[in-house]
């Protein structure tokens, strides 16, 4: 009897602290299978630089519409749940965010299939400096219950990411429009643009997922 009191004494701090402690968020846990289909897509994009071939593009294509499905099933719990951890307007918002960020993986890499455009160098390092990107938002999301402080480093991060991007598309724009000699050459500059916008759009949801979990660690960490 007094070895059980003993324990429930010494135990008794852990099981307050374990009570007050912030449970494990199914809406976190959303957020982190989108983000980590991301960083699968930009990998496989990044992929598909280094050597194009459909099976790739297929990749990130299946990936995208499994992230679809994560962000079906996110807005159907969102709208079964009374209250949540967060605004729901910010789950929501990054979760589009992360969406947006897959559908430009899709579109630049799905075009270059169809079109038939050859990685160039200005492809390839934008496609790096994206993937780097959807690593930034994966881990920011990761900390940002438990160690609220290291995921705004990593929204920092994710921003430079963005900016690196804007300039890549701006030398890449550069390049492409002192090359054209022909109509052939004009043909392939047209292609090239629209790629190298998807990209310029994806950094740019980078940005805003980047955005919106600073206001999330703002407001609620």
């Amino acid at each position: 009897m007094i070895d059980r009191v003993v324990s429930l004494v010494k135990n008794t701090p852990k099981r307050i602290r374990a009570y007050f402690q912030r449970r494990p968020d199914q809406f976190i846990a959303r957020l982190d299978e989108q983000s980590l289909l991301g960083i699968e897509a930009t990998e496989a994009l990044l992929d598909y630089m280094g050597k194009p071939n459909k099976k790739n593009a297929q990749r990130v294509r299946q990936l995208e519409k499994q992230a679809d499905e994560v962000r079906r099933i996110l807005i159907d719990e969102l709208n079964r749940t009374f209250v949540t951890p967060i605004d729901r307007e910010d789950i929501y918002a990054l979760s589009r965010a992360l969406d947006d960020i897959l559908d430009d993986t899709w579109f630049t890499i799905n075009e270059m299939d169809i079109l038939e455009v050859e990685p160039n160098k200005h492809l390839q390092e934008m496609a790096a400096e994206l993937c780097s990107g959807a690593e930034e938002i994966k881990l920011a999301i990761d900390r940002l219950a438990q160690h609220p402080g290291v995921a705004s480093t990593h929204v920092i991060r994710a921003r430079g990411v963005k900016n690196n991007l804007e300039t890549l598309y701006a030398k890449a724009l550069a390049d492409l429009f002192c090359e054209p000699k022909d109509l052939e050459n004009v043909i392939t500059m047209l292609k090239l643009r629209e790629i190298y916008r998807h990209l310029f759009h994806a950094g740019g949801r980078i940005g805003d997922a980047a955005d919106i979990v600073d206001d999330i660690v703002v407001k609620f960490f």
